[in-house]
């Protein structure tokens, strides 16, 4: 099985490779099932895993690494490539940094979550009395080990829009969600980068309008933009925009998001891709991670299956002929996962479903 290729990208100090492997799961999984997923899949030959603080997976991630240094499955933390996401309770200015130092440590404790917020060049704990007492209680309510390293490879705004405070659940009231002031929350992103926190920063879920005004001022420009990206939803307009303005596309769901509560088969269950698979001697999963790959971006895949795991990775040493490749071009489009799904068909919601 040939070694899974690498891209560079603009503005990040590490190379990331072409596939990872997911961690978001419905309903979430138990540590040791997380930790035991992650160690196959170290075994296997990923070297890129994609957490979020929703995910739940964090703390997955951590003691995986930690038990694959010592089982000497990888040499060092550097082998790999760790994606996390800002989660959209945290999108404001003052929150972000704390944010990160929180999916980075280590079994908080209220005086370590004081001193992390301390420690920010813009803390919270400078500003109102109504902010610092919900920055506090947003990380007590979160007092649990994380991923336990000293930085991530790519730091990413994980919707684009805000959570006006914390949640517990799914679907929220409208009056919750509000729009993402970019200027403020990239500020507090590329603080991460700037204070070794993240090798690269980047964003999910941006349409090309709020990627247009991303870059009108952003000094330190988004490496990646990670969106929904599979052969029923191409994404082909996103994807020149973003290859004009070198911003590198990551694929998530390219399979579909089969076996979740917002996903379904239509990926899996295509007639065209089983048709190319059959005719190859390769599962229709390989079929659509090739054709996804062939266009020039990354993806984020999950399984926590042994044998799909490793053949959702030997997808490099063959590829599609240009026949194959246009049939696969001219499947109908339908988006799959939607935030209206998600947190609600709120007006804003809906208008971001129509727009990426």
């Amino acid at each position: 099985m040939a070694k899974i290729p690498e891209v560079i990208l603009r503005s990040c100090e590490k190379a990331m490779p072409v596939v990872g492997m997911g961690t978001s799961s419905y309903p979430q999984a138990d540590l040791e099932t997380g930790k035991a997923a992650i160690l196959e899949a170290i075994k296997a030959g990923y070297r890129h895993f994609d957490t979020a603080f929703v995910y739940g997976s964090e703390q997955h991630i951590g003691k995986a690494i930690a038990e694959a240094l010592s089982l000497g499955l990888i040499k060092s933390r550097d082998e790999l490539f760790i994606t996390t996401k800002l989660f959209a309770s945290f999108a404001e200015r003052d929150l972000v940094v704390p944010a990160i130092k929180m999916s980075l440590s280590v079994a908080l404790s209220f005086y370590v979550v004081i001193f992390l917020t301390i420690s920010s060049p813009i803390s919270p704990l400078k500003t109102s009395h109504v902010r610092r007492t919900r920055v506090l209680r947003l990380f007590f309510v979160f007092w649990i080990s994380k991923l336990e390293l000293d930085y991530v490879d790519m730091y990413i705004i994980h919707w684009p829009f805000k959570l006006s405070k914390e949640v517990k659940s799914m679907p929220v009231e409208k009056e919750l969600i509000q729009p993402l002031d970019i200027k403020s929350v990239w500020e507090g992103m590329e603080d991460c980068k700037k204070l070794g926190l993240a090798k690269g920063i980047g964003v999910s879920n941006f349409t090309p309008q709020m990627l247009e005004e991303l870059l009108s001022l952003a000094k330190i420009p988004p490496a990646v933009n990670q969106v929904e990206m599979s052969p029923i939803w191409q994404q082909k307009k996103l994807r020149e925009f973003c290859e004009a303005k070198g911003i590198h596309i990551t694929a998530y769901s390219p399979l579909g998001a089969s076996g979740t509560k917002w996903g379904d088969n239509r990926v899996i269950g295509c007639d065209v891709l089983e048709e190319i698979a059959n005719a190859k001697g390769k599962t229709t999963a390989q079929i659509a991670l090739r054709w996804v790959y062939e266009q020039g971006v990354s993806l984020v895949t999950k399984s926590y299956n042994k044998e799909r795991m490793r053949k959702n990775v030997d997808i490099f040493d063959w590829c599609l002929t240009q026949q194959e490749s246009e049939k696969i071009s001219q499947l109908p489009q339908r988006k799959t996962v939607t935030f209206a799904s998600i947190v609600g068909p709120h007006d804003l919601v809906l208008q971001i479903d129509q727009e990426i």
